[in-house]
C-alpha cells in the first residue's frame, strides 16, 4: 500500500512540474534545461507524498493539493542544486546522476537554483480552487519561513559552521530540525491549512511532522555510513570525509539508530488520537528508518 501511493504521488507531482517547467517560455533554453534536470532527477518526492497523503486523510481533493506539493519539491530541487555546488558540499552525483553545476556549469547552477526557488512561490500564489484567500496567504507564509532564515537556509548555515567543528546534541538538533525537519514539517502544515483541520489534530500531526523529519535526517546520517555509493546515488561517506556534524559521529551508530527508532515511536504515539484512517501515514514513518536510500 504504502509503495503504491509513493509510487502514485510520485508520478503525479511529476506531472505538475514538467508542465509548470513546459510551460516556462524558451528565452534562456540553458537555464530552463538545468531547471528540469534539478527539479526531475528523480527521488522519493516525500514532501509532496505528505502533502497528497495528509491532505487525503481529510478528503481534501488532490487537484487542491497539486500546486502545494509542486511548489515544496520546487523548494527542495533548489536546496539540493545549492547544496551541491562547489562553495557548499561539492557534490558531483546526485540520484545517481551528474548534478546541476557538473551536466550544465557552477553559474547556470545558481540561476536554477534562484529560479525554482521563484518558480515555487509563482505556483502556490495562482489561485487555486478550493482555497480561500487567507488559507493561500498562510501556505505562502508556511512554505517561506520553511525555506529561509528560519528554517532551511539557517540549517544549512549553522551546517556550514559545524563542519570541522564538535557541536553538543541541542545545537545539532537544531541544525537538522531547520535544514531538514522545517520543510518536511511545512509540507504537512500545508495540508492541514488546505484542509482547515481541527487544533487538535493539527497539533497532533504537526507533532508527527515534526519528529518524522528529525527521524529523516538522522537515517540519512546513519546511510551515509552503511549504505553503498550506488545505493545512496552519491558518494558514501561524504559526511565523513568532509568532517560533518552527524549523529553518529556524537551519539555512535547504534545510539544515532535508537534514536531514530525512538523518534519514529514517538511520532506514531502522535497519530493515536487522529478520528482518521492515518495508516498510510504510520506506515510512513516506519519507512523513514528502514529505508536504504
Amino acid at each position: 500500500m504504502l509503495s503504491d501511493a509513493i509510487k502514485t504521488y510520485q508520478q503525479r507531482v511529476d506531472q505538475v512540474l514538467r508542465q509548470h517547467l513546459n510551460n516556462l517560455d524558451d528565452a534562456a533554453p540553458i537555464l530552463k534545461a538545468a531547471m528540469t534536470h534539478g527539479a526531475l532527477l528523480g527521488g522519493k518526492r516525500i514532501r509532496p507524498f505528505l502533502v497528497y497523503s495528509v491532505g487525503q486523510m481529510f478528503n481534501v481533493p488532490l487537484s487542491t493539493l497539486d500546486n502545494l506539493a509542486a511548489a515544496v519539491e520546487c523548494i527542495h530541487a533548489y536546496s539540493l542544486i545549492h547544496d551541491d555546488l562547489p562553495a557548499m558540499d561539492d557534490d558531483a552525483l546526485r540520484r545517481g546522476q551528474p548534478t546541476v553545476h557538473i551536466a550544465f556549469d557552477e553559474a547556470s547552477a545558481i540561476l536554477a537554483g534562484d529560479a525554482l526557488q521563484t518558480l515555487a512561490f509563482d505556483i502556490i500564489s495562482e489561485p487555486i480552487q478550493g482555497l480561500s484567500a487567507s488559507q493561500q496567504l498562510a501556505i505562502v507564509k508556511s512554505l517561506a519561513k520553511a525555506s529561509g532564515y528560519q528554517g532551511m537556509c539557517g540549517g544549512q548555515a549553522i551546517d556550514l559552521s559545524s563542519t570541522n567543528t564538535r557541536i553538543d546534541l541541542a545545537r545539532l538538533t537544531e541544525l537538522h530540525n531547520k535544514k531538514t525537519g522545517a520543510l518536511i514539517s511545512c509540507a504537512v502544515e500545508m495540508a492541514l491549512i488546505a484542509a482547515n483541520a481541527p487544533t487538535q489534530e493539527f497539533n497532533a500531526l504537526m507533532g508527527y511532522a515534526h519528529k518524522v523529519g528529525l527521524a529523516f535526517q538522522v537515517q540519512d546520517d546513519i546511510l551515509d555510513i552503511i549504505a553503498s555509493t550506488e545505493e545512496l546515488g552519491k558518494p558514501q561517506g561524504s559526511d565523513e570525509e568532509s568532517n560533518k556534524s552527524t549523529f553518529p559521529k556524537l551519539l555512535g551508530l547504534e545510539g544515532a539508530k535508537k534514536t531514530s527508532q525512538q523518534l519514529v515511536s514517538d511520532a506514531l504515539s502522535e497519530l493515536e488520537i487522529l478520528p482518521y484512517n492515518s495508516q498510510l501515514i504510520a506506515d510512513f514513518a516506519r519507512y523513514i528508518i528502514e529505508r536504504r536510500i
